[in-house]
């Protein structure tokens, strides 16, 4: 599989676990039942997406089971960010799809670097909200990426970031 066509797979695989945690929310479903159904009919009729084969279909499955495994922790280390005051419970169902999605991979799945999971969720955010809504979880997801993963944050010799940094103004 080249390069190009597995991010767009893991890209899909993201969308996908996205939707299918707001579903599990909304529903009450299990996340075995959700991920059957998923792999049943739901990939193949994700936007862009010709072939339920170009969804990485493993990567989707271990984002929607390590979320809801590591549930409490990835909620505990997004309210740790979030303003004084707020509760994660008070955040939008797909807000909160996306903030543990993002969360789990920044945990769990390291080979991917926190830059570029910090990029493919915002993209998502672009699907589902305004610019107001994206800013915000953009900042939530960033101090939650440096938190978990400071190292790849770490300053230069220079005192910049070795990469340009996303916009997280709230």
């Amino acid at each position: 599989m080249t390069a190009l066509r597995t991010n767009l797979s893991r890209r899909l695989a993201r969308l996908a676990a996205t939707q299918a945690l707001y579903q599990m929310e909304v529903t009450s479903k299990d996340a075995n039942e959700v991920v059957l159904e998923f792999e049943g009919h739901r990939l193949a009729k994700l936007p862009g997406v010709s072939d339920a084969d170009e969804t990485d279909k493993e990567y989707f499955t271990q984002i929607v089971r390590g979320v809801v495994g590591k549930q409490s922790e990835l909620d505990k280390a997004i309210s740790a960010h979030l303003m004084s005051g707020w509760s994660l419970d008070r955040l939008d169902s797909t807000l909160r799809a996306i903030l543990r999605a993002s969360a789990y991979e920044f945990a769990a799945e390291r080979e991917t670097p926190a830059k570029v999971v910090l990029n493919e969720y915002v993209d998502i955010c672009h699907a589902f909200f305004g610019e107001s809504e994206r800013k915000f979880a953009n900042a939530v997801m960033d101090a939650v990426a440096r938190h978990v993963r400071p190292e790849e944050f770490a300053e230069t010799k220079n005192g910049a970031d070795s990469a340009p940094e996303m916009v997280s103004e709230s």
